[in-house]
C-alpha cells in the first residue's frame, strides 16, 4: 500500500487504525513532539505559511504535493515503501532465508540501539539550526531550511513508529527520551558528537548538509539493506527526501563559490582581505569550513575497528552501502580489508578481518562520494577563470575517533608534532575570527527574489516556481 491516508490524524500508510493500541500511544506522543517542536523548532515560524512538499504517496512518480501551510500544522506522518512478500536477507549469517517481519528475540536490543541513534540524529539537526531562520540569506534559502527541518521531523516518526510497534515498553521510553535530549546540552546531550556541534551561519548549514546529511544518505543506505523488513522500508522512504537535504548543501556552497569568484574577478584579486571587505567570503575560509565539517563527520562513521559492526553485519542488521551491486559472497568471513594506523609516528596500512572494518568501508564509500561533489564545486572556479581549487583533507586529519583519534595530522596526510599543530590549526580549522567575520554577513534578506551579498541567486526556483516566487508568506 503506497497511498498516505490523510484523514488520520496522524497520515499513514500502514494501516495504523488497525492497531488500536499502537494508535493511542503515538497519538499520545504526538503533543509531545509538538511542544518539542514549539520549544525547539525553528524560532519565530510559528505563524510563517511556507510552500512546502508533502508526501502524498511514496511511488516514485507521486510523492510529492507543493503547496504553503503552517509548519506547525505540516502533516508528519509514518510513511514505508511498499512491502515484498517474498524480500529474502542477502547478507551475513542468514543469507537466503525470508526477511524478518518482527525483531527476533536475540537481536532485539541491538536493533534498537541502531534504531535509537537514527532517530536521534534526526531531531538533533533541527535543534542545531532552529535560529538560522532570523538570519536567512534569501526566501528561497529560508523556504529550504524549513522543507529540510520538517522531514528531519518526519524521519524522527519513523524511527518512532518502530519504537512503538515492536518494541514494547523499552521502546515507548526511548522515543520520549528522544524529545528529551538536545543538542550542546551539558547534562543530557545527542548520542553522536557531530549532533552536538553548533551550526552558527548559513556557510556551516550548507556544509552541514552537504556533508552531515551524506552521512544519513550513507546510513540509511546500509540499514535499507536490514534483514528486518519494516526498518528496511523506512530508511529507503526516507532516503528519497534525504537526496533534498544534501542538494540543498551542494548547491549552496556552489552559489557561495559562484558570488566570491565573481568579487574575485570583478577586483582582480584573491587577497582574502578585499574579498572580505567587499562583503564575499573569501576561499580560504571556505576550505577551512570543509575541512572542520569533513572532519567531524567521518567521526559519524564510527571506529575503524568494530567488533559491533561485524556482528550487525552477520546478525543482517546492517548492510553495505549498495549490497547488492557488490560481487563477493556477502558473508565476507576469511575476507580482510585496508585500515590505517600510526606506527612510530608514521601512517601505516594494515591488512584487518573485513567483518570488524566495515565502518571503514562505508566511510570510504562516503568518501568518494563526497569528493566527488568537491570536484563539481571546483567546476563553478574553473569556470570563473579561479586557479585556486579546494581541496577535502586526509582521513586522518582533525579526528576525534577510532585509531586515528587524537593524531596530529596536516590535511595533506602529514603527521606533525604538537608546534606545528597549534602553529597552524588556524589555517586548517575555522578561527573564533572566521565564525565572527561570517556572522557579520549574517543579515537577513526576505524580500522575494532578493538575495544577500555573499551568496548567488540559485538558476532555477523550487518546482518550477519563479526564483522571486513568495515562498514564505511571514502572517
Amino acid at each position: 500500500m503506497s497511498t498516505i491516508n490523510y484523514s488520520e490524524k496522524i497520515p499513514n500508510n500502514v494501516n495504523l487504525s488497525e492497531d488500536r493500541t499502537l494508535q493511542r500511544a503515538l497519538e499520545s506522543w504526538q503533543p509531545n513532539f509538538i511542544n518539542w517542536w514549539d520549544d525547539v523548532g525553528p524560532e519565530g515560524s510559528t505563524n510563517f505559511d511556507v510552500y512546502l512538499r508533502t508526501a502524498v504517496s511514496v511511488d516514485p512518480n507521486g510523492w510529492a504535493q507543493f503547496g504553503h501551510v503552517k509548519m506547525r500544522d505540516y502533516r508528519w506522518g509514518i510513511f514505508l515503501n511498499p512491502g515484498d512478500a517474498s524480500r529474502e536477507i542477502h547478507f551475513g549469517d542468514h543469507k537466503g532465508e525470508k526477511a524478518w517481519q518482527d525483531v527476533p528475540g536475540e537481536h532485539r536490543a541491538n536493533l534498537r540501539r541502531i534504531i535509537v541513534t537514527q532517530g536521534d540524529t534526526e531531531p538533533a539537526s533541527v535543534e542545531q539550526q532552529r535560529h538560522l531562520g532570523l538570519t536567512c540569506p534569501s526566501q528561497y534559502d529560508l523556504r529550504n531550511l524549513f522543507q529540510v527541518n520538517v522531514e528531519e521531523g518526519r524521519h524522527l516518526w519513523a524511527m518512532v513508529y518502530l519504537l512503538h510497534k515492536y518494541f514494547g515498553r523499552d521502546g515507548r521510553e526511548e522515543a520520549e527520551a528522544l524529545l528529551q535530549r538536545q543538542s550542546g546540552d551539558q547534562d543530557n546531550p545527542r548520542i553522536l558528537g557531530a549532533f552536538n556541534e553548533k551550526t552558527p551561519d548559513w556557510l556551516a548549514f550548507f556544509m552541514f548538509t552537504y556533508f552531515t546529511d551524506r552521512d544519513g544518505k550513507f546510513q540509511l543506505s546500509a540499514l535499507a539493506e536490514s534483514a528486518f523488513d519494516p526498518l528496511s522500508r523506512t530508511t529507503k522512504f526516507m532516503l528519497t527526501e534525504e537526496a533534498h537535504h544534501m542538494f540543498v548543501g551542494e548547491s549552496g556552497v556552489s552559489r557561495v563559490l559562484q558570488r566570491t569568484a565573481q568579487v574575485m574577478n570583478d577586483l582582480k584579486t584573491d587577497d582574502p582581505k578585499k574579498v572580505r571587505e567587499a562583503g564575499a567570503i573569501d576561499l580560504g575560509t571556505i576550505q577551512r569550513y570543509l575541512n572542520f565539517h569533513y572532519s567531524v563527520t567521518i567521526d559519524l562513521f564510527g571506529a575503524d575497528q568494530s567488533s559491533n559492526a561485524a556482528i550487525f553485519y552477520s546478525s543482517g542488521l546492517k548492510g553495505r552501502y549498495e549490497e547488492g551491486k557488490r560481487e563477493d559472497d556477502h558473508v565476507l568471513k576469511g575476507q580482510t580489508y585496508k585500515v590505517l594506523e600510526v606506527h612510530n609516528g608514521q601512517l601505516v596500512e594494515k591488512e584487518v578481518p573485513m567483518l570488524n572494518a566495515l565502518n571503514e568501508v562505508l566511510r570510504d564509500d562516503f568518501i568518494k562520494d563526497s569528493m566527488a561533489g568537491v570536484a563539481r564545486w571546483n567546476k563553478v572556479l574553473e569556470k570563473a577563470g579561479i586557479p585556486t581549487r579546494l581541496t577535502v583533507p586526509h582521513k586522518a586529519f582533525n579526528r576525534q575517533i577510532g585509531a586515528l583519534a587524537g593524531i596530529k595530522m596536516s590535511p595533506d596526510g602529514r603527521v606533525v608534532n604538537e608546534a606545528e599543530w597549534a602553529a597552524k590549526k588556524g589555517e586548517w580549522l575555522p578561527t573564533p575570527e572566521d565564525f565572527a567575520f561570517v556572522a557579520s554577513l549574517m543579515g537577513r534578506v526576505v524580500d522575494p527574489g532578493k538575495f544577500a551579498g555573499w551568496i548567488a541567486p540559485p538558476v532555477m526556483g523550487i518546482n518550477r516556481q519563479p526564483v522571486d516566487f513568495e515562498y514564505v508568506r511571514f502572517g
